[in-house]
């Protein structure tokens, strides 16, 4: 308990086979030089197959009263063990930082000092591009807007719903979890859709630090630059999860819309299209699968305003083939995709 009281914040970093290219260690140095008085790291090795887990331990020998290493002895994605880290960790604020990405020195000072100005239980940042491994600032990339922000009512929880913004530029007050029993689906990538909107919901303030502070590398093994159908398999179940928490912690009556237009992008469009576009052979079968649940779980959701608004016309063109006929979808979107292609490569 005391230890509890002394620690101002945990950053977990959950690792599976980041000891390539230097992104591991890139990574961990950029924690371990942190700015911030009174931290710890917790690093999770998800059953890493690579020499993740030894230079972790090399780490944790080096810094033993700053890194803390756990080691999984099954793999449970991110979701597994970022869970593992919230039960270790002891710190009265929660951050995540991706194995694969890096901070700027003073990214955890500056948000924890933004907390004690403002008396937020939430506060983030905007994160840059980066190919590269140092701390040269890349394209920008703005995160959450001035009217997600402040002290949280209806208004700005509903916006917060249709954009939460990403769960590794921010902090939490660890009351967020403990006190609202939250934690990660395992076992499944794509986590953060399920777990990241409803920490905003039982946010009561929050507030955001306007730099980009967090270096989001560009890399091919990325999780969002691979498709694959399990990959997408466990987007659906993590919208499943998101719908059904939903419902169950009382938010489903307050935030219908909300919730549906988040299924629907998440779950249906954003699967769909990257589908499509990322797999070799798209298989009918599962644009077909994709089009039966939205349709028997938001029968509706062209009505939306949120999709009336927010959704382009052009995909609400396709969107609106595919639910008529998912083989006239299917060609009209594979000699779309073939056109687009011969016309820039010969531009």
């Amino acid at each position: 308990m005391d230890n509890y009281r002394n620690m101002k914040l945990s950053i977990i970093v959950p690792v599976y086979n980041m000891n390539t290219d230097n992104r591991l260690a890139f990574c961990m140095e950029s924690l371990l030089h942190q700015t911030v008085q009174d931290y710890e790291i917790i690093a999770v090795d998800d059953c890493s197959t690579d020499d993740s887990l030894r230079l972790l331990e090399a780490l944790q020998a080096k810094y033993q009263t700053l890194l803390k290493v756990i080691a999984s002895s099954v793999n449970r994605k991110q979701g597994g063990a970022k869970n593992m880290g919230l039960k270790a960790a002891t710190g009265q604020w929660i951050g995540f930082v991706d194995s694969d990405d890096w901070v700027s020195p003073d990214m955890f000072a500056k948000l924890l000092a933004r907390a004690e100005e403002t008396g937020a239980d939430v506060v983030g940042c905007d994160y840059c591009l980066t190919d590269k491994q140092s701390y040269v600032q890349g394209e920008r990339v703005h995160i959450n807007t001035p009217d997600q922000t402040g002290r949280l009512g209806a208004e700005q929880h509903k916006k917060l719903l249709i954009a939460p913004g990403s769960m590794v530029v921010k902090i939490y007050k660890r009351e967020i979890f403990t006190d609202n029993d939250l934690s990660f689906p395992e076992d499944i990538f794509y986590e953060d859709n399920c777990t990241g909107p409803l920490t905003m919901l039982y946010a009561t303030r929050f507030e955001r630090v306007e730099e980009a502070l967090y270096y989001y590398y560009q890399h091919d093994m990325s999780t969002v630059h691979t498709v694959s159908e399990e990959k997408c398999d466990h987007r659906l179940q993590a919208c499943r999860l998101f719908l059904e928490e939903c419902r169950q912690r009382g938010f489903w009556e307050q935030y219908r819309e909300e919730i549906e237009y988040r299924f629907f992008e998440l779950f249906y469009k954003n699967t769909l299209f990257s589908y499509m576009r990322g797999m070799k052979h798209p298989r009918l079968a599962y644009i077909r699968l994709l089009r039966r649940e939205q349709r028997e779980t938001f029968s509706k959701f062209a009505e939306n305003p949120y999709y009336l608004s927010r959704t382009d016309a052009e995909t609400k063109k396709l969107i609106g083939i595919h639910m008529k006929s998912d083989i006239v979808f299917w060609v009209y979107y594979k000699l779309l995709w073939f056109y687009r292609n011969i016309r820039n490569r010969y531009k």
